[in-house]
């Protein structure tokens, strides 16, 4: 199993976003995707007043978490949840805003590095990719009930896979021989219908089907699009949202809500902006950020993020 010491990407920078709405007494930060803790123990080192709701499906992730944190006392609660239950949350726990929301998406090192988990195609493996491993249907399920058609959608929209419909016929074909159980036979079907030029470049031609499956098992867009507008709602002012995406899905449906909620609607052409009708948060970051080469060198994960934060500077109604 992965260290529970990993360092995750982009830290240093992470928290340096974060602190500025961390540095009053009773500060508190949703870390939406707790994982083995990494950005929360940060925090909690670096934002002595602040304290830190982590939240995590996985159970097995939120265990390790509490072991780590557990010297930061009542500084850290940790919640078994989706992050998209948000404002369930901070309900809960009588709440009713925060200065800071976290959200580190994708899949954590320690659920690829546990072979019984299924998220890896590097060793034979049980199908499952359940970030809560005790609900909802496995990828074994998926490649064994879904259509061709929907299985094409899958691998076409949250894989990027321009193969898509040729594996999807091939996996019905497969299965009507014998079920899909393990990652083997799916490996070994990947490498049989991706044409040869294709295996040779962009990595493992198993990533992009494995990536897709983990996504539609964990309805992981679909929680999105509904998380990041409950975390900008659950924003005190000052209060920021620090999102990192390693997906071009992901990315797009962060930029737009960060965009939305930033734009404002007051004409261009307007000599001044009326009362009220400045946007209420504003963004922080230009663009998406991304990780230097020397980060990359160390850990490969990092190629892929796009960094974004968005602050709050006013609510509706309140005067700018």
């Amino acid at each position: 199993m992965t260290s529970p010491r990993h360092v995750p990407v982009l830290l240093d920078r992470v928290v340096a976003l974060l602190e500025p709405s961390l540095s009053a007494s009773g500060a508190v930060l949703i870390d939406a995707t707790l994982g083995l803790g990494g950005h929360t123990e940060a925090v909690l080192t670096r934002c002595e007043l602040a304290r830190v709701i982590g939240i995590d499906r996985d159970p097995v992730a939120l265990d390790l978490a509490r072991d780590r944190l557990a010297g930061y006392g009542d500084r850290f609660t940790g919640v078994h949840a989706v992050y998209d239950e948000i404002p369930d949350v901070l309900a809960d726990l009588g709440l009713p805003n925060v200065q800071g929301v976290l959200f580190d998406l994708g899949v954590s090192s320690m659920q690829l590095d546990v072979r019984e988990r299924g998220f890896a195609y590097a060793e034979d493996a049980p199908l499952d990719m359940r970030m809560d491993a005790t609900v909802g249907l496995t990828a074994a399920d998926i490649l064994n009930t879904y259509s061709a058609a929907d299985l094409t959608r899958v691998l076409r929209d949250y894989g990027e896979e321009k193969f898509a419909r040729k594996i999807a016929t091939a996996i019905v074909r497969r299965r009507e021989q014998e079920p899909f159980t393990t990652s083997a036979a799916l490996v070994e079907l990947l490498y049989a219908e991706i044409p040869a030029p294709a295996r040779r470049t962009g990595g493992h031609p198993a990533k992009r089907t494995f990536q897709a499956l983990r996504m539609e098992v964990n309805d992981e867009l679909a929680v999105l699009r509904r998380a990041i507008p409950a975390a900008i709602d659950a924003l005190a002012i000052g209060g920021r949202v620090v999102v990192e995406s390693y997906h071009s899905l992901e990315d797009r449906l962060v930029k737009q809500a960060f965009t939305a909620a930033s734009r404002s609607t007051v004409p261009d052409d307007l000599p001044f902006i009326p009362a009220g009708s400045a946007p209420h948060l504003r963004l922080v970051t230009r663009g998406a950020e991304r990780a230097g080469e020397a980060e990359i060198q160390a850990n490969p994960r990092a190629a892929s993020v796009r960094l974004r934060a968005i602050e709050r500077v006013s609510f509706p109604g309140a005067a700018a």
